[in-house]
């Protein structure tokens, strides 16, 4: 059996499908009776369906072909023709922002091989590719992630791109869907290039630039290069955590407002290593400076909160004294709309037991309803796990905050535990005043297929299971699996151990699953739609109709800061209409491992006016605007000078 989690160094016995013996399965990656479960789930949700409070008469439906967009996502060999369980698996992310000031969303999509793209978008649901003309493909790295941030407060959104041992790069937006790579300039150059990841651009000391944390994952690949020229997994990387001189330090990059950024690591006191993703940003004292919460994948998640932009101090104890074992994704949001934000963080490696990868993604549990992956946890990790994890929740966590300022963990209280999950995207899809959940699922070859799951908030009071309902799943013409690569069993492929005694071009199957997304209003027809980063595939590009099914009511916030970061990122931002209020947190969180540049979505319910919109900037200065508020348009607030 194949345990992920621990590291594959061999497979169950292959088997052959087709008369022709041309396609090759794995056992763990194909399960003949996925289409009839997943439609008994399907029924079941729907069913269950007819008694939501919720509005829900709405789809998605996937407009790929329709929107021009042809990238793919390709991964390195180690991660498919030379699959080895190892952190290459978790994929690439996408960021989103208006590049050239047209109004319109554009996407950058981020590829291990092959290059990453940006997709300009012309409107109406169409894109073109401009990656040539922005000078932004970055063929020769392996890219992780990206984030779109105004790192110098011109009005255009640069990008930083990470990768894995092949340095990171700035580039500064020069206007006009161009770039420069300014990484030298910035001194964002490093001698010794890290496995990075996620991205946070943040103004942790409230000078009014956006400074930059990097996430280092820790050493999970060797010296020498394999065959597509990226460097080889090692294959006790998932083991990683085990050794002490294998983590990587994550670092804080100050702006210095020149053009340059600092290592400040040490003088800040954030020297953080573990095994960390991603990460994301709040204050939770309401002190003005923001606080920072990064993610472990293997062991604890870690909270500093922020000294008054002079250091960061670990305040995880205090906040969050329990967390998951396997983070990957997270998010801060108001789920119940009491003015607080509460957390969400996704765990992915406490699902990575064999005896869950055996019981399949749809059927594992009775009614399709997913738990605490401790009873499965328990039965198979070894003493040494079991002791790391002994302070760890072994699933997902949803941080509800109390009225003291304490948090309460009660996802499986509230319905969000998920299977296998990588990223969230928090958007308001029904655009009734409560913020729903999109999650990112599944692992792809050579595993099973698990649904992506999208978690529709019922009115404060938990997540609905609705991804069947809304047209997420399953997806397009129903297919859950495809060509993951082929071998050439008479060429140089001969030795690959799927070619033993086979002949010609072998097709070798797996399943699809998503790692990254965004909740944007692509079409700009005032509903949230969803584009995601797949995993060895095309993306999906899913419409939301729910504008043309009923009236909607909705208000998109655009910050431009002056004393403040111009992304306005850090800020408070609370609509009130009559006796509601929305708040939101601008964090710039989009998805998983991702960061972008769009404005803050409120739905309103049935609410026909706004009487005000309140802002708290990041340097302080609360603002109130109370004149100019229709509803269903893009509200720019400048903040005062």
């Amino acid at each position: 059996m194949v345990l992920a989690f621990l590291g594959v160094t061999r497979f169950a016995e292959w088997r052959v499908f087709g008369e022709d013996a041309r396609q090759i399965h794995n056992p763990l990656g194909t399960n003949s009776n996925v289409m009839p479960l997943l439609m008994a789930q399907r029924d079941a949700q729907v069913l269950a369906g007819r008694s939501w409070p919720v509005f829900h008469d709405f789809k998605f439906s996937d407009r790929l072909a329709e929107s021009g967009i042809r990238f793919e996502q390709h991964p390195v060999e180690d991660a498919s023709k030379f699959y080895k369980a190892v952190h290459y698996d978790h994929g690439t992310g996408l960021t989103v922002a208006d590049i050239d000031g047209d109004g319109f969303l554009d996407v950058y999509f981020v590829n291990q091989r092959g290059g990453n793209e940006l997709w300009r978008n012309l409107g109406k649901g169409r894109f073109e590719n401009i990656t040539s003309k922005a000078g932004l493909a970055l063929a020769d790295k392996v890219s992780v992630t990206a984030t779109f941030a105004d790192f110098d407060n011109d009005g255009l959104p640069d990008l930083f791109v990470t990768t894995v041992r092949m340095g990171n790069v700035l580039f500064k937006n020069l206007g006009g869907g161009v770039f420069r790579d300014v990484t030298e300039a910035a001194g964002l150059s490093v001698k010794r290039s890290r496995h990075s990841s996620g991205a946070v651009a943040f103004d942790f000391n409230r000078d009014g630039l956006l400074d930059l944390f990097v996430c280092n994952v820790g050493v999970y690949t060797r010296n020498e290069k394999g065959q597509d020229g990226s460097y080889s997994g090692r294959s006790d990387a998932f083991q990683g955590w085990m050794f002490p001189d294998r983590t990587e330090q994550s670092i804080l990059y100050q702006n210095m407002g020149d053009g340059r950024f600092e290592d400040v690591s040490g003088k800040m006191g954030l020297e953080h290593r573990g095994w960390s993703g991603d990460a994301t940003f709040c204050d939770l004292n309401q002190d003005g400076f923001p606080d920072l919460y990064v993610l472990s994948m293997s062991g604890d998640d870690k909270y500093y909160e922020n000294q008054g932009g002079h250091g960061f101090v670990d305040k995880s104890a205090q906040y969050f004294p329990r967390t998951p074992w396997g983070s990957m994704g997270v998010k801060f949001f108001d789920f119940n709309r009491d003015g607080q934000m509460d957390l969400f963080v996704t765990d992915m490696h406490s699902d990575m037991t064999s005896r869950q990868i055996a019981a399949g993604s749809v059927d594992f549990t009775d009614g399709f309803e997913k738990v605490k992956s401790d009873p499965w946890c328990s039965l198979e990790w070894t003493a040494e796990q079991a002791r790391k994890a002994a302070n760890c929740i072994r699933g997902n966590a949803f941080y509800l905050r109390q009225a003291n300022g304490s948090f309460k963990e009660v996802s499986a209280d509230i319905g969000a535990e998920t299977y296998w999950p990588w990223g969230v995207s928090v958007g308001d899809f029904n655009a009734d005043g409560y913020e729903d959940v999109f999650v990112t699922s599944g692992m792809g070859y050579p595993l099973r297929y698990a649904v992506n799951n999208l978690l529709l908030n019922n009115q404060g009071r938990g997540f609905l299971e609705s991804e069947f309902v809304l047209g997420i799943e399953p997806r397009k013409e129903g297919v859950t699996e495809k060509v993951f690569f082929k071998l050439d069993s008479d060429g140089g492929d001969r030795k690959h151990p799927l070619a033993k005694g086979k002949t010609g071009e072998i097709e070798v199957i797996g399943t699809l699953s998503s790692r990254s997304s965004a909740a944007v209003d692509l079409d700009n027809d005032g509903d949230l739609d969803l584009v995601t980063n797949e995993w060895n595939g095309p993306p999906q590009v899913l419409i939301n109709d729910l504008s043309d099914r009923r009236p909607i009511h909705y208000l998109k916030v655009r910050l431009v800061g002056t004393h403040s970061n111009r992304d306005g990122l850090g800020a408070t931002v609370r609509v009130v209409c009559g006796s509601k209020s929305y708040t939101s947190y601008n964090d710039g969180k989009s998805g998983y491992l991702s960061q972008s540049s769009i404005p803050l979505y409120f739905g309103l319910d049935q609410a026909t006016q706004v009487d005000s919109v309140e802002v708290r900037w990041s340097s302080g200065t609360l603002q109130t605007v109370t004149s100019g508020l229709a509803i269903n348009t893009l509200l720019t607030i400048e903040e005062p000078r």
